[in-house]
């Protein structure tokens, strides 16, 4: 972690001039406050900054479905529309046959009134047909209407709450970009010195909270084997090392947290959750101790940020805002748990 603040500092203020809406100013951090309260703060910051990025992340998801059912929808109502055409057309039909063939004596009384029997039971068949013929088209248009009406409705609701969606997304992403401001904000207002003594506090705290995880013996000794997919989603993950840090991003050219996690594994043939808490929600949980290359490490309590798990105590993770997809120390930030996506596909082991 040493020397990422300073470059950060850089990069966030212009991604803050690019993609950042006005917010009100934050105050400026008090001149008589120690590096390491600015540290927490900026750290504070950050956490709360990518659990918005997670809620926007879920709700950019929630309405994708939104859309979809919305589509689908649209699509049976068109149907229906044409079905309840069509057998408005049949009804028709069979009313001016009706009208055309009314006369002073009902089809009953002229069957009674027939020399030959015979003839007179085909004909009783031949309208009894037709009877029935009519009652399942006056069903059948019945059917169609009431299915168009409930069609209609659930697509006016399932419109509703797409729109709804689209405006809590609004609100998320702005809510995102204004924590994004404060950031930058307490960054700018930082001196080189600062910013120097800050990334060496942070890289100290990772260091003994990695010593700290590692004697404990919570990691156990060597790695368990990567599964087949497992193996995949890391040489994915790893493959994208460098590139940067934007929070909602899925690729191919930037990455979120979970935008990578699920990227990877996706591309590995095992689509996963798209967020770090439904990741964590989801996808089955295993032990540090038994952890496997491939496996996903969920941090904070919140679950809001995962890693991908690639052997000897490391992770690759997109970190967060201004930094890029790097291999870090597992414990670079407090560990929620672990899970593993491919559980049900190998031995759940």
């Amino acid at each position: 972690m040493s020397g990422m603040l300073p470059r950060l500092a850089c990069t966030a203020v212009v991604a803050a001039q690019a993609v950042l809406a006005p917010v009100p100013a934050a105050a400026v951090p008090e001149p008589n406050r120690s590096v390491s309260q600015l540290l927490t703060d900026l750290q504070q910051l950050y956490r709360r900054t990518e659990q918005a990025g997670e809620t926007y992340n879920a709700t950019t998801e929630k309405l994708a479905r939104q859309r979809a059912e919305v589509t689908r929808l649209d699509g049976e109502l068109a149907r229906a529309r044409v079905a309840l055409q069509g057998s408005r057309s049949d009804a028709g039909r069979l009313a001016r046959q009706q009208y055309q063939n009314s006369s002073d004596f009902s089809p009953y009384v002229r069957l009674l009134l027939a020399r030959d029997p015979q003839h007179a039971l085909d004909e009783g068949h031949v309208i009894g047909r037709l009877a029935r013929e009519r009652a399942h088209t006056v069903d059948r248009l019945v059917a169609t209407e009431t299915n168009r009406d409930a069609l209609a409705r659930s697509a006016r609701r399932a419109l509703d709450t797409a729109l709804a969606l689209g405006e809590k997304q609004k609100k998320e992403r702005d809510d995102v970009r204004g924590r994004l401001a404060e950031v930058e904000r307490l960054l700018a207002s930082l001196t080189p010195q600062q910013l120097a003594e800050m990334a060496r506090l942070e890289g100290a705290g990772a260091a003994e909270a990695q010593r700290k995880l590692t004697d404990s013996g919570a990691l156990g000794g060597d790695d368990r084997p990567a599964s087949t997919e497992g193996t995949r989603a890391v040489s994915y993950a790893m493959s994208q090392v460098g590139k940067p840090y934007v929070w909602g991003a899925q690729g191919p050219r930037a990455y979120d947290c979970s935008g990578l996690t699920s990227q990877a594994w996706g591309h590995a043939g095992t689509p996963i959750p798209r967020t770090s808490q439904e990741q964590w929600a989801r996808l089955r949980r295993v032990p540090l101790g038994e952890l496997r290359p491939g496996d996903l490490v969920v941090y904070f309590p919140e679950a809001t940020h995962v890693a991908m798990y690639v052997g000897d105590g490391k992770v690759v993770q997109a970190p967060r805002p201004g930094e890029d997809v790097r291999v870090s120390p597992i414990a670079g930030n407090p560990i929620l748990g672990a899970v593993r996506p491919d559980a049900d596909r190998s031995t759940g082991l």
